[in-house]
C-alpha cells in the first residue's frame, strides 16, 4: 500500500496564505470592527457588526499596531513620502526634466523661433527663493529664544537626547507665539499660500553634536515633513543646521498645514523619538 507523505511543515504558511487569499479573492467585502476585529464576507449583511469600516485588503491595518516599533500611520506616510521610493521617483524625474526644460526656455531669446516662454506666475514661482526677510534685530532673536523657553511651562513639547549616562546632548524645543506668527503673515501676504499655523523651534547642544530638519507632524489622518529647503515651510532665523559645538544654539520656525489645530492633540516626531502634545491648549 502507497504510504502517504505530509507536506514539509515549512510549506504550511504559505499554504495557508493561499487559502486566506483564495478567501479574500472569493469575497466582497473586507473591513475592521470597533472591537478591532478585522473581517472578510461575501455580502453587506454578513458584516459581524455595527458602524464597521471597510477597506480594500491592502489597505487592512496591523492586527497590533501598538507593538510596531513606529505608529501605523507613520510608517504608511513615510513610505508614502520617500523619495528613495521608486514609485515616487517617477514624479521626481519628470519635475527635474520640466526644470530642465523651463530653464532651457527662460534662457533663450523672446524672439527665438519656436520660443514659448513661461508664464508671470510660472516664472515668479521658479525664481522664489531664500527665507523670508522678517526683519528681526538681535534683540528680537533673543525675545524669540526666551518665549520658547518660558512656553515649556504652560505647554511642554521638548526632546531630550542623552548619553548612556543620562547626560543631555542636545535639547529641541518646539512652542506657538500668536506674535511672531503675526509677524510672519506680514511677510507671506505676496507669496499666495493659505497660511497655517506657525511654530518656533530652538535646539541647543549641551555637548558636540548634529541637528537636522528631521521634523514631521501627524494629527488624525494628516502627517507633514517640512521641506528644509523651502522657507514657506522651514527656516532658520540664528544658527545653522548641521553639527554644532557645545553651547550652540539654532532658532528656527516651522509653517504647518493650515487643515492643523494647535488646540488639538498632535504628534511629533523628531527623528525616532515622538511627542504627543497640545501647542495651544
Amino acid at each position: 500500500m502507497p504510504r502517504i507523505r505530509k507536506l514539509p511543515i515549512l510549506l504550511y504558511g504559505p499554504l495557508l496564505g493561499a487559502l486566506l487569499w483564495a478567501a479574500s479573492a472569493a469575497a466582497s467585502i473586507t473591513g475592521v470592527c470597533p472591537d478591532g476585529s478585522i473581517f472578510v464576507v461575501a455580502r453587506e449583511a454578513l458584516i459581524p457588526c455595527k458602524a464597521a469600516k471597510q477597506v480594500a485588503p491592502e489597505d487592512v491595518p496591523p492586527l497590533r499596531p501598538e507593538y510596531l516599533p513606529r505608529p501605523y500611520t507613520w510608517q504608511v506616510y513615510s513610505e508614502n513620502n520617500n523619495p528613495n521610493n521608486a514609485y515616487n521617483l517617477i514624479d521626481s524625474a519628470r519635475q527635474v526634466r520640466a526644470l530642465r526644460d523651463a530653464q532651457r526656455l527662460e534662457a533663450a531669446p523672446e524672439d527665438a523661433p519656436g520660443n514659448v516662454g513661461a508664464g508671470p506666475a510660472e516664472a515668479a514661482s521658479a525664481r522664489e527663493a531664500g527665507p523670508l526677510d522678517l526683519g528681526l534685530s538681535d534683540g528680537e532673536m533673543r525675545d524669540l529664544f526666551f518665549i520658547v523657553e518660558y512656553a515649556q511651562e504652560g505647554a511642554p513639547a521638548s526632546f531630550a537626547k542623552q548619553t548612556a549616562a543620562g547626560d543631555d546632548v542636545l535639547l529641541v524645543s518646539l512652542a506657538h507665539s500668536p506674535a511672531f506668527e503675526d509677524r510672519f503673515a506680514e511677510a507671506w501676504r505676496e507669496r499666495g499660500r493659505p497660511l497655517g499655523p506657525v511654530l518656533l523651534f530652538t535646539a541647543v547642544a549641551r555637548a558636540a553634536d548634529a541637528f537636522y530638519a528631521n521634523l514631521t507632524f501627524s494629527q488624525g489622518r494628516l502627517a507633514f515633513q517640512p521641506r528644509a529647503d523651502d522657507p514657506l515651510q522651514f527656516g532658520v532665523l540664528q544658527g545653522r543646521l548641521g553639527p554644532l559645538d557645545p553651547d550652540a544654539v539654532v532658532l528656527g520656525y516651522v509653517v504647518l498645514p493650515d487643515r492643523m489645530d494647535l488646540s488639538a492633540p498632535m504628534d511629533v516626531y523628531w527623528d525616532d523619538r515622538r511627542l504627543s502634545v497640545t501647542l495651544a491648549p
